[in-house]
């Protein structure tokens, strides 16, 4: 899972169009080249960027940290964790990518808990969700309503879940690899504020984003509410 091109295209899946390694960015659009901050913006926000067919490049050495990538294939099933107080359901099958995120927000990484392998909470930590581009059956994952089936409507804003069976099983997004032609789910793992979210079924989780709100505010919401810290990828 450490091929560049197979994490461009996983990155491409969850962003909504073709991103390439910057080594292969022509000098004309080095303002194509994504950061994790408007990567993180685009996949929360997807309303805020036009259909455009456009590629973007990223620097995979400045987007990732895989000192804390893992591999959870052959993970037990039955192994018990918490994240934030609440119960982990660790991604048994799949293999995380970790995005670089350490130091990068203003309130420390109290919010990722302390690092290294562990099966309890830390102090401040906030619990961990999952979620593909299209959890709520659009684009991007911020609409007026979202209707689970039940034909409650719960209000516009960012949904995720904390069952990576239901991300997995209902919402991963699936691309073939046009570098080794293998076929491979993908999902996005996030920390979710618990102060910021709404629980509006027991496996579907809100972050209001109320209509009206200028584009400086949602992203200021996505940040302090929701903040990606993994990619994860399988192949199936």
């Amino acid at each position: 899972m450490k091929d560049r091109h197979v994490r461009c295209e996983a990155l491409s899946q969850l962003f909504g169009r073709c991103i390439k390694p910057h080594t292969e960015c022509p000098a004309h659009k080095t303002g194509n080249i994504l950061s994790v901050n408007d990567f993180h913006h685009r996949c929360m926000l997807a309303h805020h960027f036009c259909d455009v067919k456009e590629e973007f490049f990223v620097n995979l050495e400045e987007f990732f940290d895989q000192r804390f990538d893992f591999d959870f294939t052959n993970m037990p099933t039955s192994s018990q964790s918490t994240r934030g107080n609440e119960r982990y359901e660790r991604p048994v099958g799949w293999y995380r990518m970790a995005v670089k995120v350490l130091d990068k927000y203003p309130d420390g990484n109290t919010w990722l808990g302390q690092a290294g392998w562990r099966s309890e909470s830390s102090p401040g930590e906030w619990p961990a969700s999952y979620h593909g581009t299209s959890i709520d059956g659009a684009k991007g994952i911020i609409q007026d309503h979202y209707i689970p089936g039940s034909g409650q409507v719960y209000g516009r804003g960012i949904y995720s879940t904390p069952l990576m069976r239901i991300a997995g099983d209902q919402y991963a997004k699936m691309f073939i690899s046009q570098k080794n032609g293998k076929r491979y789910k993908v999902v996005m793992q996030n920390r979710i504020n618990p102060n910021q979210r709404m629980v509006v079924v027991p496996d579907y989780w809100l972050v209001p984003v109320p209509q009206g709100t200028s584009k400086e505010e949602e992203k200021f919401i996505v940040e302090r509410s929701i903040r990606p810290y993994g990619i994860l990828i399988k192949e199936v």
